[in-house]
């Protein structure tokens, strides 16, 4: 088992994406989550988003929410 979360891991920003539809991992267990993560790392860089019909599987608009979190979080590659 990990120890506790410190240091500069107490802020790395986390996107959790679920969709709303999903028959192998209820919407619930994912709220579940994040909840949870909130109380291990900086609530603020923790975001939940979620897809309104997609069930256990990726929709196009979810990959542009990962694109535009990476480019947000990540220094660009030369």
């Amino acid at each position: 088992s990990q120890g506790p979360i410190s240091g500069v891991n107490k802020d790395i920003a986390v996107l959790q994406c679920h969709g709303d539809c999903d028959p192998l991992v209820p919407i619930m267990f994912g709220s579940l989550t994040v909840e949870k993560l909130k109380t291990m790392i900086n609530p603020a860089n923790v975001t939940f988003k979620t897809y309104s019909g997609m069930m256990h599987s990726s929709s196009l608009e979810e990959m542009m929410d990962v694109k535009e979190f990476i480019d947000n979080h990540l220094p660009p590659v030369d």
